[in-house]
């Protein structure tokens, strides 16, 4: 990271401090203590910039809101219901239903939702209902449908011009759809309407350096966008929680699993039962050779959420345990839970495409639903899955050319190395394919239960 970075993160923490401690009542003297640490932890950073540490707050639990919401909910629900013209409950009501998604995972949250948002722009069109409209694009978004939810965003634009909230859903839809440049362009507009850093912007910055392969970049973001989030008044519980597992993904990304795990455990400590940190303490047990304790984690996540993703997860924890009929449950549970509805189709087709290629079946199937949705939706990991897919089924050179696709921004996930080195294995370039596996496994040698162990083998064979 180069010496601008260095002082415009050592000023923006150094502006936060000082923000914090003024709120908490602390005496100058203190704001000067303050000062002093950053000055050091700065001067630290820039000598030893690998191995910089970041200070979190520390974890401790939030007061649920569900009690509430739900009763919000509930009268939001008679209101409509005596008067399904009132356009600006229905558009409130979406917005309780989508928080209501992201704290339990439950898609029946994201149908009502769409209900909610269409009845109010139905009863009042957008131009003077934009709550309706960004209530849709955010549904639209949840829903994977990120075509219409980045037209919907310009629209929003047009409609609200000075505000940076439609910016920001602009740049995260055409993020989705691979547009990149165009995305940073939409999340720069937006910080220069806000003037300055707010946790939403920390978010979007530590996502796009992760898709840059900057991992620190990432984690300083997050630990920023984190303390942010628990300055406010009201931290939200949920917003917290997610940030803190965020914290731990970027751990485990890299092969930190101890570090991912306390992140993962914080999560919890927030928001006790938060299905994404318990799923994820399960990829760290295992991970760390904990098969036992990782099965139990997602078997406590499935109970939570029945994602495919889980399910696949426990399905494979289970074959290896030597647990085979269990194993085939859990495989026939993610393809019966993917066709559920058109709607399941459109949250899980490149997660089911995926399940396929690893396993080994349906591989023209698998080809078929990647290829489809890179159609419409050419990021880098929608290229990694159309690269695994027509691997499987032996179209190589299409593989070939879609994984290069996928490592165009230099994102540094274990999963597109892999990837890469098994397409080149099977077109014969025996350099290429032992640099890319080794790569990687350098990155995260436990990246995934059965793949890792796919790519110790496949590079055994090849030296």
């Amino acid at each position: 990271m180069n010496a601008a970075v260095n002082l415009y993160l050592f000023f923006r923490s150094l502006s936060f401090e000082i923000m914090r401690t003024l709120k908490s009542g602390f005496t100058l003297f203190a704001i000067f203590v303050a000062f002093a640490a950053l000055i050091m932890s700065g001067c630290n950073a820039a000598a030893t910039d690998s191995e910089t540490t970041f200070a979190l707050p520390p974890a401790s639990p939030l007061a649920s809101d569900d009690k509430a919401k739900e009763q919000t909910i509930r009268f939001l629900e008679e209101r409509v219901k005596s008067d399904p013209e009132d356009f600006s409950a229905n558009s409130k009501l979406a917005g309780f239903y989508l928080q209501r998604l992201r704290e339990t995972g439950d898609v029946a949250y994201l149908d009502l939702a769409f209900r909610a948002a269409r009845a109010s722009l139905d009863s009042v069109p957008d131009m003077r209902n934009t709550g309706g409209l960004a209530a849709l694009a955010q549904a639209e978004f949840a829903a994977h449908e990120f075509s219409a939810a980045r037209d919907h965003a310009v629209r929003l634009i047009e409609l609200e011009p000075g505000k940076s909230y439609p910016q920001g859903m602009l740049g995260d839809a055409l993020l989705e759809l691979g547009d990149y440049d165009k995305a940073i362009a939409a999340y720069q507009k937006m910080a220069q309407i806000d003037k300055g850093f707010t946790t939403n912007s920390e978010i979007k910055q530590a996502r796009l350096a992760q898709l840059r392969g900057d991992n620190q970049a990432a984690q300083k973001h997050f630990v920023t966008a984190l303390a942010l989030a628990l300055n406010l008044s009201s931290a939200s519980r949920e917003t917290v929680a997610w940030l803190r597992w965020q914290l731990g993904e970027t751990a485990l990304s890299v092969g930190n699993y101890e570090t991912a795990e306390k992140h993962y455990q914080d999560s919890l400590t927030t928001f006790p039962d938060y299905y994404r940190a318990i799923a994820s303490l399960g990829r760290v047990r295992a991970a760390r050779v904990d098969l036992q304790g990782a099965i139990e984690h997602y078997e406590k996540a499935v109970r939570l959420l029945p994602d495919p993703n889980y399910i696949a997860a426990l399905g494979d924890l289970y074959k290896l345990a030597g647990r085979e009929e269990d194993a085939k449950r859990q495989y026939e549970l993610v393809e019966q839970i993917g066709r559920l509805s058109e709607l399941n189709g459109a949250l899980y087709n490149r997660q089911l495409a995926l399940f396929y290629a690893d396993h080994d079946i349906k591989a023209e199937e698998a080809y078929r639903l990647a290829a489809r949705e890179y159609e419409m939706r050419r990021d880098i990991y929608g290229a990694d899955a159309l690269a695994w897919t027509a691997l499987k089924a032996g179209k190589l050179n299409e593989a070939q050319a879609a994984i290069k696709d996928a490592l165009r921004l230099g994102t540094q996930d274990a999963k597109l190395f892999f990837h890469a080195g098994m397409i080149e294995k099977d077109l014969g370039n025996k350099a290429e394919a032992v640099g890319y596996l080794q790569n990687a496994l350098k990155i995260n040698p436990a990246f995934d239960p059965l793949q890792a162990e796919k790519a110790r083998a496949a590079l055994q064979e090849l030296q």
